[in-house]
This record gives C-alpha cells, structure tokens and sequence, in this order.
C-alpha cells in the first residue's frame, strides 16, 4: 500500500473508532442522562403508549386509563374521587410528569420495570397488549372517606395508622385537587395546572406529609414518655412538684396555663386539663439530651418514607434551658408532620413499638404474580410496655374526663385514648391557633387505629373557638369508628 492510501486507512480507521467510542458513550455512559432529559419526549410517549397499571384500595382501582385519541400520546391518566385520593396517589401527567406512587412506582405501573421483564417477551409471542402492573395499597376507602369528609372545607390533615403493622389506613389533605384536571397535556391541562400553581391555598401541598406545625399540646405525650422512661415520674397519680406560675429558665417570665389546678398537678392530671407548668418543668428535669433522644425514637429529626417522602419532624438539639422547656410543651422550635404525631400515637397504642408507616401492601403483575409483597417492619421501641401501658391510661382519662370527650366511640367494648393541642403561632401569636388532637381506639384484640388530625384553618371559626377538642377531635372518631366498623 502506497503511503497516501496508508493514511486514508488510518484516517479511516481513527474515524471509525471515534464513532464506536461514542456511540458507546451515548447508549451507556449518558443512557439514564438523556432518557431523564425533559426534551426527550420519546420516554413520555412510551409511558403513555401503552394501559397504565392501577393502584388499588379495598380490592377495587382507584385509577384507569382512557383512549385520548391522541397520535403521540394514546392512554391518559383517570382517577376515582381525584381530590380525596390525590394526597396518595400523587397525579401522572403527559405534560407535568409524575408524584408520589405514581412517579415512585412509575416502572411497574408502565410495565417497564426489570422485573416484568417475562411479561412483556411473553406478550410479544402471545400478541397481547402490553399493559402496566398494579400497586396494592394498605389504606382504607371507609376511614379516607371519614377523613376526606370530616374535613370538608377545612384546612388541614389527617393520617390513621394501624398500630400493629405501620400500614396507612387513610391519608387525607385538604384543600386538594382533580388529578386528572392536567392529566393531557392540552391546553386545558395547562391551564388547570398553573391555576393550582398560582392558588394561594396551595392544594398541591400534601398537608399530611410535607408540611410541619407546632404541635402545641399534643407534644405533651412525647414529654410524657420522656419523663416516664427516664424516672423524672414514677407514679402519675403522685403530686408533682411545680409550683403555680413555675418560670421558665433564663428567663422571669411564669409559664402561664389555660386552666387552674396545675400546681403540683399529678402527671395524669397534668395531661387531663393539658398543664403548660408541669410539662415544661418535666422537659426541663429530662434535660435536653434525654428529650431530644426521646423525641428521636419516635422518629423526629429523620425524614421518614412510606414510601412517599415526608419531612423531618423537628425537635431542637441545641436549644438553651428555655428553649428546651418550651420545645416540651411543643412550642419555640418544635415542629412536626400529622404523620409523625400519628405515628407517635400508635407507638403508644402498640405497647411501645413504633412499626415503620407504609401505604404500599404489594406490587402485582398484569398476569397477577405478586412482584413484591411488603412486610411490617419494626422501627423502634420508644418506651416500655409498662410506660406505655400508663401513658394509655393518661390518654383515655383525656377523653373521659377531659378535653376529648367529643372523640368518644360510645361503643361498647371500644376504649378511646386522645390529647388534645391548640398551637399559637405567628409573629406574637397573632395568627389563628391550628387546631390538634392525637387518637387511638383499643378493643379486646389490640388497637386497630391511630389517628391525628390537624385543622389548620377552619374559615369563619371564631378564634376563641378554636380548639383541638371541638374542630378536630370529632374528624378523628368519624376515622375511628369508620376503622372499628370494618373490623367488626
């Protein structure tokens, strides 16, 4: 070979190997990049190009996918009672992408995921339609239902949880919204979109999971619990010693209570008529440490997933005497999710163990396999069966004798255990108080359900009528019961 021909080769050849260099690099190196890229429309086209798996409730779907008639875009995303489920299911858009179980669990619901790999060659041989697997969850149409209606058009949240198991029965926000209201991706999506963009009473906001409120005086139990497990109480029916208009430290400002009778209030009667100078001079023996360790065991300060993400609860780990103090009546720094009350409520209700919250029951394959079956898994034991056990007691005193009456069953061998809270807020406490109360209901055979709500605002409520007892804690029987009655 002559030498002009012999560089021509090489020329060549470099050519060559600079192609297959990057061709290489583009189908694997930058693969998930560029399908994750938002102009790569050729993902969402295969989303939707084909029936999307559902997600189930007692057995029945509360999703579907309808022809759209579309050259692109074949199948569209439908929903049974969109704004009552949309807090669980999150919405699957053409336009707007996905959330929560419809984006997490996106690869079963396409059919798309590794593990339907069988499925779909087997659909290639057998000519059948390729169609998405379906996600099981753990909640309840009754108790979502009581929780969604109890609501109504309050602002707010409620969860309810089994306490043995950790699985969600409802998950409830409010005001919510149609997820198939921009399901397309047509100009009525669009607009359907930005009009709950710009709402300034944010209806996008999962209330339940993703928003944190001072907990006010539902905090109390975790406080309870503190003192109980680090011996600062040994008897809750034994005087305390905190004298009436006990000052906060650092500080010559009294702790003021909403009701008389807290000085040297027992621990159970301290959390009957809700004593703000008994618990945080509690918090204040516990010390810091003890009480961030406590708070921590029921899981605040860790972001928690069921499997949709929710913020982290907070209890300050560095706040002074008196902040420490206040944070134990759930004031300063506090802050949490309904979520995270719940689960402290169930924890107490299951003798101690906190099970870890899902929603997810099981993944199932169009041909009905079960993928992945989710099993209870424990978390952590925040306190003993014993503490546990007292802290129970304390609770049903609240709603037989105390604040949180309007939560009670009435049904016969059913026990109701509850606090309620009125959180201030704001600059000088000048907004509008939310509204709290933490439930459980027990029978013979355990407890099968925990609840908090939170009413945020309650529209034209006069603000001396705010209260856990009367906004909240009657959402939460109407949960209970519905719980109760479809265990019976």
């Amino acid at each position: 070979m002559n030498k002009p021909l012999r560089r021509v080769a090489i020329f060549c050849g470099l050519l060559i190997f600079a192609l297959l260099v990057r061709d290489n690099w583009l189908q694997y190196v930058r693969a998930d990049e560029l399908n994750a890229h938002p102009k790569n429309k050729r993902v969402t086209i295969e989303r939707y190009a084909s029936e999307r798996g559902n997600i189930i409730v007692d057995g029945k779907p509360i999703t579907g996918s309808i022809d759209s008639k579309d050259n692109f875009y074949k199948f569209k995303r439908t929903y049974v009672d969109g704004p009552m489920w949309a807090p669980v299911t999150g919405y699957a858009s053409q336009a707007f992408d996905a959330s929560q179980i419809e984006k997490i669990e996106d690869g079963i619901l396409t059919g798309n995921d590794d593990r339907l790999f069988f499925d779909r060659t087997l659909a290639m041989f057998t000519g059948e339609k390729k169609k998405g697997g379906d996600v099981v969850t753990t909640l309840s149409g009754a108790a979502q239902r009581a929780a969604y209606k109890g609501l109504g058009s309050k602002t707010g949240a409620v969860v309810a949880i089994e306490p043995s198991t950790g699985k969600i029965l409802a998950l409830a926000s409010t005001p919510s919204y149609d997820p198939a209201s921009f399901a397309g991706y047509h100009n009525a999506d669009a607009q359907a979109w930005q009009s709950l963009e710009k709402d300034k009473n944010k209806p996008k906001l999962n209330r339940a999971l993703r928003e944190i409120y001072p907990p006010g005086s539902v905090f109390k139990v975790v406080t309870a619990a503190a003192a109980l497990e680090n011996g600062a109480v040994k008897d809750i029916d034994a005087a305390t010693d905190t004298p009436e208009g006990w000052k906060i430290p650092l500080s010559r400002v009294p702790m003021k209570n909403q009701h008389g009778g807290c000085a040297n209030a027992s621990l159970n009667e301290a959390l009957r008529v809700s004593c703000n100078s008994v618990f945080a001079k509690l918090g204040d023996d516990v010390g810091r440490d003890k009480m961030v360790e406590m708070a921590e065991k029921f899981g605040f300060n860790e972001e928690q997933f069921t499997p949709v993400r929710a913020v982290a609860s907070v209890y300050d780990k560095k706040a002074d005497r008196g902040g420490n103090a206040l944070s134990s009546i759930g004031q300063f720094n506090t802050a949490t999710t309904p979520l995270q009350m719940a689960m402290v409520t169930a924890a107490i209700a299951n003798d101690g163990k906190l099970m870890q919250p899902y929603m997810i029951d099981k993944l199932v394959a169009p041909n009905l396999d079960v993928i992945q079956q989710n099993e209870p898994k424990e978390l952590s034991r925040p306190v003993s069966p014993e503490n546990a056990q007292l802290l129970q007691r304390m609770m049903e005193n609240v709603v037989e004798n105390g604040t949180g009456g309007k939560a009670d069953l009435n049904m016969d061998g059913v026990k109701v255990g509850g606090k309620t809270g009125t959180a201030q807020h704001g600059e000088k406490n000048a907004k509008r108080p939310y509204a709290w109360f933490i439930s459980y209901a027990k029978t013979d055979q355990g407890s099968p359900v925990a609840v908090a709500v939170i009413v945020e605002d309650a529209g034209g409520t006069d603000r001396e009528d705010i209260s856990g007892g009367g906004l909240a804690a009657p959402i939460a029987k109407a949960v209970m019961k519905a719980v109760v009655k479809s265990k019976s």
